[in-house]
């Protein structure tokens, strides 16, 4: 499985804040399963772009491709209008594939489109449940905002500590995601104004990976809370 933990977080969560907006029906059920196995046949994809070594990876290529192609043609034989987010989808994942070339797959533009690609599931949702994207749209917003914020505060806490620059355009990023928050619903005020104070004071500070996990989990749990409360 990939070690990458926290991507996981930006799998699950918009996945159940689209959930949580929209409602269910019975494909979403393979749809998650396509989401997940899709995102680690992804990593090992790159992987071998990266490596220049699909060989050593065959095996996971193989295993995961096949699950994520049963459980995609499950969602579309069931929701054949999702092939019109085949485009998007693939730019981001040409994005991707460009900077994995590039052996800079940890740049920040890089962790920002993934952020994208993480957060275009609240839509895929909605389409999947019959419901009009228009109605996903603030949830979008909110999901694409606390994502793109925790790329900057994981670099600015860990490979990008002490970058002044960095964290400053951290709390800039921060600052107006707070205010683009509260135009979309005054609650989100609530766990929009925490990440702005964590981004802010926490790198000043020594953090281990696996407390900022436990940070960010906390995190996910109160905007989907919120969420929850707005819908």
């Amino acid at each position: 499985m990939p070690p990458q933990h926290g991507a996981w977080a930006m799998l699950l969560v918009p996945y159940l804040a689209g959930l949580i907006t929209t409602g269910f029906s019975w494909p979403v059920l393979p749809l998650l399963v396509a989401w997940t196995a899709g995102y680690v046949l992804s990593y090992f994809a790159l992987l071998a772009v990266k490596t220049r070594r699909p060989g050593r990876i065959r095996p996971q290529l193989a295993v995961y491709g096949a699950v994520t192609l049963a459980a995609g043609m499950t969602v579309l034989a069931a929701r054949p209008r999702l092939l019109a987010f085949a485009p998007v989808f693939a730019l981001v994942l040409a994005a991707n594939a460009f900077f994995a070339a590039h052996r800079n797959d940890r740049a920040l533009a890089n962790g920002l489109v993934s952020a994208l690609a993480g957060t275009l599931i609240v839509p895929v949702v909605a389409a999947v449940n019959g419901v009009p994207l228009q109605r996903t749209a603030g949830t979008f917003l909110i999901m694409l905002l606390y994502f793109a914020g925790t790329v900057f505060f994981v670099k600015t806490c860990i490979r990008e500590r002490g970058n002044r620059a960095l964290l400053t355009a951290s709390a800039v990023f921060h600052l107006a995601a707070l205010g683009a928050a509260v135009w979309v619903a005054p609650l989100y005020a609530v766990p929009f104004t925490w990440y702005l104070v964590r981004a802010v004071v926490l790198p000043r500070r020594t953090a281990t990976a696996k407390q900022l996990g436990f940070v960010e989990i906390g995190g996910s749990l109160l905007l989907l809370a919120v969420v929850a409360a707005v819908t």
